[in-house]
């Protein structure tokens, strides 16, 4: 796996449990760390959720030697709330470009209900060279 420590998604305690060409799942915790103020699950935590699945996913189709993935565009609808537990995020690939990449990123809660959808563009740049 990677590593994490030192990053957004060790702050917001996001998990990583399954990842390939086909499907990037990772879990996220409802809790202090991903709260809104008024305790339901902030919808810019479900968003960087989101786009942590989309990214990873990304990466499973580049060459990290000659090319790095990063998010260009991202949209969420946000469903229905949530205030504990635990979500997760399920990202599959719509479209698999040389330059573009887009996924399809559903948030669903322990009871599979959908929290949030959302469509998240990746651009795709050659490294340059050293």
């Amino acid at each position: 796996m990677m590593e994490t420590k030192h990053t957004l998604l060790e702050a917001l305690g996001i998990e990583l449990k399954e990842c390939s060409k086909e499907r990037c799942v990772a879990v996220m915790p409802v809790d202090e760390r991903t709260r809104q103020p008024f305790g339901y699950l902030h919808g810019g935590a479900s968003v960087a959720l989101a786009e942590t699945v989309a990214s990873i996913g990304a990466y499973q189709h580049i060459d990290p030697k000659e090319q790095a993935c990063f998010g260009l565009e991202i949209n969420a609808n946000h469903i229905k709330s949530v205030k504990d537990g635990t979500v997760k995020a399920v990202a599959t690939p719509l479209h698999v470009g040389k330059s573009t990449m887009v996924f399809q990123i559903d948030i669903r809660d322990e009871q599979d209900s959908l929290i949030c959808t959302s469509r998240c563009t990746m651009a795709v740049i050659s490294r340059p060279s050293s």
